[in-house]
């Protein structure tokens, strides 16, 4: 199950927002999911676009503490990325904000059990600009990607159980 919409809200310390919202169903628990992301090891295979690859240089997971990622591309680009980890309630919620170096998001992951599966939300408030409406579009195809990556790793790590 897939879903997106955007919209222009009022977001996070009086930022002017574009909400992206992607959800999907995972075969796997709340539990599975939230390490994928909080475990640098795990986090470092599967993050990013279809083709991505990624250097975690930083990875503080508490409130407050850096994330700092290098996404290297499929046509040798790199991209530098930082955040910071905002909080977290193991195994339903996880916020990040990206700082760095092009735009400002906020990023809330909630991870809720329905029967076997597990919905992942993705809710991005990302500052409102001409530039953001353009990457709009772009940035649901991304994160559809990501949550590909995600559950074939998810799939390989419950398979290895």
């Amino acid at each position: 199950m897939t879903a997106n919409q955007a919209n222009a809200t009022e977001g996070t310390a009086g930022r002017a927002t574009i909400d992206i919202v992607n959800v999907r169903l995972f075969d796997a628990t709340p539990t599975q999911l939230f390490e994928a992301f909080s475990d640098p090891e795990q986090l470092a295979k599967w993050w990013g676009p279809a083709g991505f690859t990624n250097t975690i240089e930083e990875f503080d997971f508490r409130p407050g503490g850096a994330w700092r990622i290098t996404m290297h591309a499929p046509n040798g680009g790199d991209f530098a990325n930082e955040s910071q980890i905002v909080e977290f309630v193991k195994p339903t919620r996880i916020v990040f904000d990206h700082l760095r170096p092009m735009h400002w998001y906020r990023m809330t992951m909630t991870y809720q059990a329905v029967g076997e599966q597990t919905e992942l939300t993705w809710l991005m408030k990302l500052e409102a600009s001409p530039e953001s409406e353009k990457l709009r579009e772009f940035i649901e195809q991304a994160n559809e990607q990501n949550f590909d990556r995600l559950a074939a790793h998810v799939a390989g790590v419950i398979a290895q159980q």
